[in-house]
């Protein structure tokens, strides 16, 4: 018995099933200092890590210690939690950040940049507010 394949068929019925898409999560952190009072962020987020360190590069008008929270989240959560925490924050030189493994934002109180990962020209014009805004150059340091 003769077997033949049509390999056009084949890559057809390949192209049609349905694919595991493996999907980067969110990894970011944020100063819980840097909430305003009252403030809530309501997104599904795992807990990494919690630590509590001197505020080194703190301004006049931050705390001397910051509690910082290291999270993941899902993908498709970026937007909704740039909304959340721009509505969270407290005014001025606070701010969090935040990727995926293609995407970045980095969000003020009021304010969110959101550009594709290795996007200097997106990331330039987060690092321009920030420098408006006061802060400090050496908090500039978020991934490209």
């Amino acid at each position: 018995m003769e077997h033949s394949f049509d390999l056009a068929r084949l890559a057809a019925a390949r192209a049609t099933k349905t694919q595991a898409v493996i999907l980067m999560p969110i990894v970011g952190a944020f100063v819980v200092e840097s909430l305003a009072l009252n403030a809530t962020i309501d997104v599904p987020l795992t807990l990494r890590r919690i630590h509590r360190f001197p505020a080194w590069s703190a301004t006049g008008d931050q705390p001397a210690q910051w509690t910082l929270i290291d999270f993941i989240g899902p993908d498709d959560a970026g937007d909704e939690l740039a909304r959340q925490l721009a509505a969270a924050l407290s005014p001025g030189r606070w701010y969090a950040d935040y990727a995926t493994g293609s995407t970045s934002w980095v969000v003020f109180a009021g304010r969110v940049f959101t550009y594709p990962r290795g996007d200097d020209t997106g990331r330039q014009e987060a690092i321009t507010y920030a420098r408006d805004v006061g802060v400090p150059e050496a908090q500039l340091d978020w991934p490209r």
